[in-house]
């Protein structure tokens, strides 16, 4: 049976979407904002990650240790991430701390102070994030990969930023960001549980009350196309790491559940993806190789990442393209299709038993999309996936490289 969704919008304007899962032991709720990386303005990158940090550091009500154990008391968990487009703010925690969790996450986003001295520390901590991050070349060459496939863009710069950046962001710019991003209208508040719908509404009411913003006029510019690039560069490791990537339309793509089934084909988590025996298991060129595709409500990449011996590294590309040249050439046998549907969305029905994602997924998707999506609607939209959208995504590949060796 279908769990149920529930839609409203609060006197402020805060749009609201409830996943309702009577004798839910776990539940999870809050906030997705519409605010990312890419709105950020020159000399402030990593600004949006820096605020998703420090929110947590002190509201006039909470000094930053009361925040902490807020939601750890009861056995719950306060988490935050950030990707190019979003933030998302929320808690996770036993059923019967719904109060608890709704006032929080309302204190943060309505009343964060961001005390200078938290702020110092924090600085700290988000650059030997960084550092760590640079680091690990297989997570590096992401952001240089989008370096250069969203060249001239807001979107060409990292989410953590740079040491640099990250050094001039203070309290005044922090809450100037709060003001002006996490709005009524620039956000979704999200809650996945046993509470009933109608009690829920009326406790986000009384807690999003104060939330009162104007909204923020800002756009998007959508990313120019560049060239097809091969980019090589000596970074002094063992290892040579290659990402291969083709730009993508957007969310609103019609073909994007084409393209989420080819790229589970081509080099989901499934041992049997074409990638992975074609150079693992067949010839050993690679430990792992696997491929992911990232959309944007107006762009998005396709990617694959692999790491091999330097010398093997122009092997590995051709035979990259070999099996994308195949799935482009060669039609799917009607059972072959079926195999790779029903892979798929197997592996779609046990991920949606975590509830965690399926919150964030619903509340990402009301975000941007206007509602959430069932597992049913996904399942089906993959299941109509023809041999020939498969065909027509794969001539969509033709793919740009980046090495560091």
């Amino acid at each position: 049976m279908e769990t149920e969704f529930h839609y409203a919008t609060l006197s402020d304007g805060l749009r609201v979407v409830m996943r309702h899962r009577p004798g839910a032991v776990a539940e999870h709720c809050g906030i997705a904002v519409n605010a990312g990386s890419r709105d950020e303005e020159p000399g402030r990158y990593g600004l949006a990650h820096f605020v998703e940090h420090t929110i947590f550091k002190g509201t006039a009500r909470r000094h930053a240790w009361h925040i902490l154990n807020r939601m750890e008391r009861v056995g719950g968990e306060l988490n935050a991430y950030t990707t190019k487009e979003e933030t998302m703010l929320y808690s996770s925690f036993p059923a019967g701390n719904l109060a608890r969790a709704l006032d929080l996450v309302a204190d943060l986003v309505i009343d964060s102070r961001f005390p200078s001295a938290e702020i110092e520390r924090e600085r700290q901590v988000v650059c030997d994030e960084i550092d760590t991050y640079l680091d690990i070349p297989s997570e590096g060459i992401f952001d240089d990969f989008e370096e250069l496939a969203y060249a001239g863009s807001s979107l060409a710069h990292p989410i953590l930023g740079s040491r640099e950046s990250v050094s001039g962001l203070d309290r005044a710019v922090c809450r100037e960001y709060l003001e002006r991003f996490y709005t009524p209208g620039e956000m979704v508040l999200f809650y996945s549980g046993g509470e009933d719908p109608g009690r829920f509404l009326k406790m986000a009411g009384k807690y999003f009350a104060p939330l009162l913003r104007p909204d923020c006029q800002r756009g998007r510019p959508v990313p120019a196309e560049v060239e097809r690039f091969e980019v090589e560069r000596v970074i002094g490791t063992h290892q040579a790491h290659t990402v291969l990537g083709a730009r993508l339309p957007g969310l609103n793509d019609p073909l994007r559940y084409a393209m989420s089934l080819l790229t589970n084909i081509l080099g989901g988590p499934g041992m049997n993806s074409l990638l992975n025996v074609a150079l693992r298991e067949r010839r050993g060129l690679v430990y792992t190789i696997d491929a992911s595709t990232s959309l944007m409500t107006d762009t998005g990449l396709f990617t694959i990442y692999f790491g091999c011996d330097g010398d093997d590294v122009k092997r590995c590309c051709r035979l990259v393209g070999d099996v994308i040249d195949r799935l482009r050439d060669t039609e799917m046998t009607p059972r072959r299709l079926e195999e790779a549907k029903r892979q798929y969305t197997g592996q779609l029905a046990l991920a949606s038993t975590q509830t965690e994602q399926a919150a964030l997924s619903m509340a990402r998707s009301t975000l941007y999309l206007g509602r959430a999506l069932t597992a049913r609607e996904t399942l089906d939209a993959i299941r109509s996936v023809t041999a020939d959208e498969i065909r027509e995504c794969a001539s969509r590949l033709s793919l740009s490289r980046l090495t560091l060796s």
